[in-house]
């Protein structure tokens, strides 16, 4: 302990010594001698921790500026007895004093009076609701990015910065958010301030869709996501929204749309006690807008595009469908394609066709990853094909041809969109064969693959004769201009084994066209066409479609692409395998491995390479050349 004598004055100085030093001193003394002003050892983690402190990272907490800030206009003490008048204190001080720190803390202030508020409170004792007082927050912060002022605009190295950006983007979705479901209400109406109020107008110029095709919104923020790699989002103003449209053919159970909301400001407090300022909640969909402006300045939005793909696949219902639609007949898949997105005309379709036992929702790794990119989200658009997977693959590809076709009629009825008309195909092991077969014309091969006598002569009946001649003689479609080949087993695949294909024709149900075309009696045929022996017991299957000794797969190698068309192949081998002789546990290389390709890519994985990052970013730089290209 040190010496008192360190602490003696004279007598003529200790007259001059003020209350605070005196308190000080006695601190020390009645303290065992440890100062009242030092510092402490902490860790990294807990310096960063004291920090970045907010109202967003622990309720009811201002951070160190804030408190600077109430402190310099000696309303600290009030703000702890107090908050709300405080507040309303501060608000009066930053009517004629023009420094932005005021709005900052006005707006930490506002938020975290607003956390106070129960949630479902119509009213405070202001006369301002919960909704209001974030709403509030959310002007505040606002202005202090946004506003004018003598001061200039605050620097991005300042924390304040971006603590104001999520003070706004998050103060905006609960200042519209309704106490019983938690979804928003995204309406016009006049709302009341701290003092004054401020006039709101919904803004949907730049909104292509119509508000009535929604079903909901819901902010992407009060979400967290699971099961896929990456949540995908961009830093920016602006509430991010998962819009929920309403069931339709295309999205038999709704889709959801990344949408962001903007409020954007006009007028300053002073316009605001007076009556006059108002507001627009701009809507803007993620998938064209990735800016606004405000006072000459470029403000990036903050998008969230994973919650929304999240969102949308949280249905076990979906994820049983792969197996089930390989046992079921394909009638009701028939013309089935699905889009998470609401069609947007000027994208480019980009049709995700699945594999065997599988379904659309084994997309969603490369949907979620591809749509992250602006520059490809600006340009394409994604649908997928739903199928029963075990029907014969040149039903199967017909349908395909026959749904494709009938998507272009529907949506370019006139043929007047110039992005309708470069459509790519993408398709993973099986869907890559009915991937190929919209990229090639038949002619007579694949009908001489299977007889040595003409078609005509066939002796079938009508119906049987009408389902061979749909399947085995087509052209390609003129609207696919590139198809992208995935784990595809062009020469079939080894696990198609006798002993699987007789399993799998003793679970499938039989289609039902087939049925009427009499092809339950497919072995009737058997003098007339080529078939190996397994194919004459029963119905074949898509396990015998892809069996290594089918002729139709072995003429469909031999089959050129249509000019025009472009095709990449992504092939998977195993780790550790020698490519040339390796496999991917269902399909071997030679099999996958096909010359009229303008690129192969090999990527070190199993079959399901769809949602290997490699095979994502092999498809992101065939897309983006493919724009290139054009």
């Amino acid at each position: 302990m040190p010496h008192l004598t360190l602490f003696k004055f004279k007598t003529t100085q200790t007259s001059h010594l003020s209350f605070y030093q005196i308190g000080l001193l006695l601190i020390v003394l009645l303290t065992g001698c440890a100062p009242p002003i030092g510092i402490t050892k902490v860790t990294p983690e807990e310096s960063y921790q004291i920090a970045t402190t907010t109202p967003l990272s622990q309720v009811g907490t201002l951070s160190n500026k804030t408190k600077a800030v109430l402190h310099r206009h000696n309303l600290l003490e009030l703000y702890d007895s107090n908050p709300q008048q405080a507040l309303l204190d501060l608000h009066k001080i930053a009517l004629t004093d023009e420094r932005r720190d005021l709005l900052f803390a006005l707006a930490e202030i506002s938020y975290a009076y607003g956390e106070s508020l129960p949630k479902d409170s119509s009213e405070s004792v202001s006369g301002q609701s919960a909704r209001d007082v974030y709403l509030q927050s959310a002007v505040y912060a606002y202005l202090y990015l946004l506003g004018d002022s003598k001061e200039p605009s605050p620097s991005p190295y300042d924390n304040r910065f971006r603590e104001a950006c999520e003070i706004y983007n998050r103060a905006l979705g609960l200042s519209f958010q309704q106490a019983n479901d938690d979804s928003l209400k995204l309406v016009a109406g006049q709302r009341r301030l701290a003092s004054g109020s401020l006039a709101i107008s919904l803004a949907t110029k730049n909104f292509r869709w119509n508000m009535n095709a929604f079903e909901a919104f819901y902010p992407a923020d009060d979400f967290d996501v699971y099961g896929l790699t990456v949540r995908n989002s961009s830093p920016g103003l602006g509430l991010p929204i998962i819009g929920l449209t309403h069931k339709s053919t295309e999205e038999p159970n709704g889709g959801t749309l990344p949408i962001t909301a903007f409020l954007r400001i006009n007028g300053n407090l002073s316009d605001f006690e007076e009556g006059r300022g108002s507001a627009k909640l701009e809507l803007y969909s993620a998938y064209d807008n990735n800016e606004v402006t405000v006072n000459g300045q470029h403000i990036p939005l903050e998008t969230d595009t994973t919650a929304p793909l999240a969102y949308r696949l949280n249905d076990a219902q979906l994820w049983n469908e792969g197996l089930k639609n390989f046992l079921s007949d394909d009638e009701q898949f028939k013309n089935h394609v699905l889009l998470h997105q609401p069609y947007q005309p000027g994208l480019i379709p980009v049709v995700m066709v699945h594999g065997t036992g599988s379904s659309p929702v084994w997309w969603a790794e490369m949907v979620n990853t591809l749509r992250n990119d602006p520059f490809i989200r600006s340009h394409y658009q994604f649908w997928f094909y739903e199928y029963a997977s075990s029907a014969l693959i040149l039903k199967s590809a017909e349908d395909l041809r026959d749904t494709l076709t009938d998507k272009v009629k529907q949506f370019d009825p006139q043929n007047k969109e110039p992005a309708m008309n470069k459509m790519v195909v993408i398709g993973h092991s099986q869907g890559g064969l009915l991937t190929n077969l919209t990229a090639v014309d038949s002619g007579n091969k694949l009908w001489e693959a299977i007889s040595d006598q003409p078609f005509e002569s066939l002796d079938a009946n009508p119906k049987m004769k009408s389902i061979l001649k749909e399947a085995l003689f087509f052209n390609h479609l003129p609207f696919v201009k590139r198809v992208i080949y995935i784990s595809t087993p062009h020469r079939g695949s080894f696990l198609s084994k006798d002993w699987v294909r007789t399993m799998t024709r003793s679970l499938v149900t039989m289609p039902v066209t087939l049925v009427q075309g009499g092809f339950e009696k497919f072995d009737e045929l058997s003098g007339q066409i080529k078939l190996p022996a397994s194919f004459h017991d029963k119905l074949p299957t898509s396990a015998d479609s892809m069996s290594s000794d089918n002729p139709i797969l072995k003429a469909l190698v031999d089959l050129p692409l249509a000019p025009g068309i472009t095709a990449n192949s992504i092939v998977a081998v195993l780790p550790n395998q020698d490519i040339k002789t390796g496999n991917d546990g269902v399909v071997e290389y030679t099999s996958a491995h096909i010359d009229d390709v303008e690129s192969e890519y090999i990527v070190r994985t199993g079959h399901s390479a769809q949602g290997h990052p490699l095979a994502i970013e092999e498809v992101r730089r065939i897309l983006l050349r493919n724009i290139k290209q054009e």
